[in-house]
């Protein structure tokens, strides 16, 4: 009796696993920002794109076949360094291993430094290709509007807030107005893979103190495109 007892209580403390039939897995766990969590939740849930989020206890008890049955990984802003922290070794392989054989990858700020190569735990989707900090960092900018040009000429001004620049990898999609990349494209292996340094899925709520002369609608609906871009495996036009 006791031994069954015990095995229902661990069964009841596990997490269950992501819904495998969802196209878009979210990750949602360690590192991450809850309302960048929020705030892409909102867009997928508004254009009805089934999803599903997954913790870090779940992330890292999946294997690359686990991984392989979604189309899409979103790892969303927050704190790079923890969430690269929050996996392990295996779960960094595993990732990997599922993107190069074609799970698609959409990695917002945070998100897109983890896809790159550094000296912290990183996917290094980019072929060893390293990313920095976009230059308002180092005149001691944490935040602020941003002019992105896209390659279609267009501009708009998002929310960035210490995101990378993404020169050196893949197609520029979207510069930022030193004319380094703020939204870039490529393939790692066999997976489609879009990265941002800027935060297109950011609400109103995140501009307050600041001015912009874009409404959030039109940045979010870049973010609509870059999931569908994404989840599709699509490229976007590019300079």
């Amino acid at each position: 009796m006791l031994l069954c007892a015990l095995a229902f209580l661990l069964m009841a403390c596990a997490e269950a696993p992501p819904d495998r039939s969802a196209p878009i897995l979210l990750y949602a766990g360690a590192g991450t920002s809850v309302t960048d969590v929020a705030a892409v939740e909102a867009l997928l849930r508004e254009d009805r794109q089934p999803y599903a989020t997954v913790s870090t206890k779940q992330l890292n008890a999946m294997s690359e076949a686990d991984l392989a049955q979604h189309r899409l990984i979103i790892v969303p802003g927050g704190n790079f360094i923890e969430v690269g922290d929050g996996w392990t070794s295996a779960t960094v392989t595993n990732v990997r291993g599922a993107v190069t054989h074609g799970l698609n990858y959409l990695g917002l700020c945070a998100g897109a430094f983890l896809a790159g190569s550094g000296t912290y735990r990183s996917l290094n989707l980019t072929d060893g290709v390293r990313f920095g900090f976009y230059a308002a960092a180092r005149r001691g900018i944490r935040k602020t509007a941003v002019a992105i040009t896209m390659a279609d000429s267009t501009t708009l001004e998002h929310y960035w807030e210490d995101g990378p620049e993404l020169t050196g990898w893949g197609e520029v999609v979207g510069r930022y107005p030193d004319g380094t990349a703020a939204i870039a494209q490529g393939y790692a292996g066999k997976g489609w893979v879009m990265l941002t340094g800027i935060h297109p899925e950011a609400p109103d709520a995140w501009r307050r103190g600041m001015t912009f002369r874009t409404p959030a609608s039109a940045d979010n609906a870049v973010a609509r495109v870059l999931v569908t871009a994404a989840l599709g495996g699509q490229a976007l036009p590019h300079f």
